[in-house]
């Protein structure tokens, strides 16, 4: 963290935690910096979406990160950038941004631009510690971030109705602290989204300086033939392009 109480993501790179408590001191910290109460983009604004993804070769300990801008508009791929590094993290549900992250941010660098949102196919806030990957990135980033993931991780929800846009509450009784709530303590945590006609759904959640509205609205925008938001799907086939490349060199 610098002086004026920001963060510094070259500091937190420099002290990458290597151990389960570590990391969970480092969400602990970190959540009190995410910011659900701005609104974040405007549906429709004339910019950029980054979708982010990675792929996984654990046998040769490598990771490919894949950050790819669209045209806030059209949907077009405008611009797209690459990293592979190792792997920083062991495999611990909950804490998979730590596996992640160090490339992701890698790839963001590379970019020419400066995202206007942050698509990342994960979690933010419905994480059991309230902390997901698109929290965790857009606190150090400092970016509008939100979180599309294909399957929920510890909430509850009812479906929503098999119409494109239908939604349910997504919700947790867990403490971000990691406990238990208590009856009557459940709290929302995001929403079941419909993205296509009777298709299964996806679970959106925000991550950090934009809010559920508009979290869901820009994912209604990103699914316009498919499930998943185009971001996603874009950054899911170059990670995997770039990890091949990686393991042919």
């Amino acid at each position: 963290m610098t002086n004026d109480g920001t963060i510094s993501p070259e500091d937190e790179l420099a002290h990458w935690p290597t151990g389960e408590a570590e990391a969970r001191a480092v969400q602990d910290r970190l959540r009190a910096h995410v910011r659900h109460e701005q609104s974040g983009p405007e549906p429709g604004f004339a910019g950029t979406f980054v979708g982010v993804d990675v792929a996984y070769d654990d046998e040769r300990d490598l990771v490919a990160a894949a950050a790819v801008a669209l045209d806030a508009v059209t949907l077009e791929v405008v611009e797209e950038a690459t990293a592979v590094g190792r792997v920083a993290f062991p495999y611990v549900p909950g804490l998979l941004a730590f596996r992640e992250i160090p490339t992701v941010l890698d790839a963001l660098g590379r970019l020419g631009r400066t995202p206007d949102l942050v698509v990342c196919d994960g979690y933010g806030l419905a994480h059991p510690r309230r902390f997901g990957l698109a929290s965790h990135l857009g606190v150090l980033t400092g970016l509008p971030a939100i979180g599309v993931a294909k399957n929920p991780f510890t909430s509850c929800y009812e479906l929503p109705g098999v119409e494109r846009g239908a939604s349910s509450p997504l919700w947790d009784s867990r403490d971000p602290g990691g406990g238990a709530g208590g009856p009557g303590e459940e709290e929302v945590v995001g929403r079941v989204l419909r993205t296509q006609k009777g298709v299964k759904p996806v679970f959106v959640s925000v991550g950090h300086r934009i809010d559920l509205d508009r979290a869901c609205a820009h994912t209604l925008h990103l699914t316009p033939k498919y499930r998943i938001p185009e971001t996603t799907r874009a950054a899911d086939a170059l990670c995997r392009r770039a990890l091949s490349q990686a393991r042919a060199d």
